[in-house]
C-alpha cells in the first residue's frame, strides 16, 4: 500500500526519495526520452509512495521548474534574423526539446539594457536553462549567467578559453578542407570572404584558411581577406572589392551559403564564369547551397547535431551541478557540387 506523503510532495522531495536529480523526475513526468528504465522505475516508484501529483501548477510551483528554457540571440544587427542559420538552428533546437516537455522561449539581448533585464527575468525562476548564439568576443552575459549559477550552453564560442559550456562546429579543419580542395584543383591565387572579426567563429575558419594555403607554401597576403557578415550583399561587395584588388583570383572561400551567393553575382555581374574562372566555396550547406547558379560546394555544418547536443549538455547542466565545463566541437563535411 503506498505511503501518503503530508502536504504537497515536491519535485526534489520526489528526486531525493528516488536518489536521482529533480531534473531526471520531470522527464520521466513528461514521459522524456533519455531516461534509463531502471532508474524510470525508481522515478515512478517514488511518485506512488510520496503521493505526488504531477501537473503542471503544481510542477512548476513545488518543483521551482519553469519547464522553459531561453533561446538568447545576442545579434545586435535585425538583418540578420533574416539570415538560414538562425532558422536552421531555431528548428534543430525545437526539435531536439520536443520530447522534454519545455517550452523554448526566443529572446532578443542587443544592449548593457536588455543584458540586465534578462538576467533578473531569469533569475527570477521564469527560465531553467539558457542556450545562446551569435555570441560576440566581448559578451559578458555567458559570465554573468554562469556566476548566477544559471545552466548556459552556448553555440559557438568568445575564444579559445571559453570557460562555459558550448557545442561548435569544427571551422578550423572545415576552411582548411575547403581550401585544400581549391588547391587540388590547381587554384593558387585563393581569397576569402570571413564574416565579422569579433566573432570566434571567422577567426577560426580564417586560421583553416592561412594553414591550408601555408601547407602548400603559399603566404596569403592580407588583401586577399575582406571581412563580410555573413550576409548576400556583403557577399556582393567584399567579392567587388576582392576583384578590385585581384582580377586574377581564382578562388574564394566564403564565410556562409548566403554570403557565397552574393559573391556569385558579383562574380557574374563581373563576367566570370563559376567555377572555370573562379571556383567558390560557401560555409554551411544550408538548402540554398543547391538552389544556386551553378549549385555551391560547401562545408556542411551539422546543425541538426549541434541541436541535439546543445540541449543535452543543457539537461545534464540543469540536472546535476558540473564538476567541469562541457566542449564539443562537431566535425564538418565538404560537400563537392558544381560551383568549385
Amino acid at each position: 500500500m503506498s505511503k501518503r506523503h503530508p502536504g504537497s510532495p515536491t519535485l526534489e522531495e520526489v528526486a531525493a526519495h528516488a536518489g536521482v536529480g529533480r531534473g531526471t523526475v520531470s522527464r520521466v513526468v513528461n514521459n522524456a526520452a533519455g531516461v534509463k528504465e531502471s532508474t524510470r522505475r525508481a522515478v515512478q516508484q517514488a511518485i506512488a509512495e510520496l503521493g505526488y501529483v504531477p501537473n503542471l501548477a503544481a510542477r512548476s510551483l513545488a518543483g521551482r521548474r519553469a519547464d522553459a528554457v531561453a533561446l538568447v540571440m545576442t545579434e545586435p544587427d535585425w538583418r540578420k534574423f533574416a539570415e538560414p542559420f538562425f532558422s536552421e538552428i531555431v528548428r534543430s533546437l525545437g526539435d531536439a526539446l520536443t520530447d522534454t516537455g519545455m517550452q523554448l522561449l526566443l529572446t532578443l539581448v542587443r544592449s548593457d539594457t536588455e543584458r540586465e533585464r534578462f538576467l533578473e527575468y531569469a533569475r527570477g525562476g521564469r527560465v531553467d536553462g539558457v542556450l545562446m548564439m551569435s555570441v560576440h568576443a566581448d559578451d559578458p552575459l555567458p559570465d554573468m549567467l554562469a556566476e548566477a549559477r544559471l545552466p548556459t550552453v552556448l553555440l559557438g564560442r568568445r575564444s579559445a578559453d571559453e570557460h562555459v559550456s558550448y557545442v561548435d562546429a569544427d571551422n578550423v579543419g572545415g576552411a582548411r578542407s575547403a581550401v585544400t580542395h581549391l588547391l587540388d584543383k590547381g587554384r593558387r591565387t585563393i581569397a576569402t570572404i570571413t564574416g565579422p572579426l569579433d566573432m570566434y567563429v571567422t577567426r577560426c575558419r580564417l586560421r583553416g584558411y592561412r594553414e591550408a594555403l601555408a601547407h602548400a607554401g603559399l603566404d596569403a597576403p592580407p588583401s586577399w581577406v575582406a571581412e563580410g557578415d555573413f550576409t548576400a550583399e556583403s557577399g556582393r561587395r567584399a567579392m567587388a572589392r576582392l576583384l578590385g584588388r585581384h582580377p586574377d583570383i581564382d578562388g574564394v572561400l566564403a564565410a556562409s551559403d548566403t554570403t557565397a551567393a552574393g559573391a556569385l553575382e558579383a562574380l557574374r555581374a563581373a563576367g566570370r564564369r563559376v567555377p572555370q574562372d573562379v571556383a567558390v566555396i560557401g560555409f554551411d550547406d544550408f538548402p540554398l547551397a543547391e538552389r544556386t547558379e551553378p549549385r555551391l560546394t560547401t562545408v556542411r555544418q551539422p546543425l541538426e547535431e549541434i541541436g541535439r547536443a546543445m540541449v543535452r549538455l543543457l539537461l545534464e547542466e540543469m540536472e546535476e551541478s558540473p564538476v567541469a565545463w562541457r566542449h564539443v566541437i562537431l566535425r564538418t563535411e565538404l560537400v563537392v557540387r558544381e560551383s568549385a
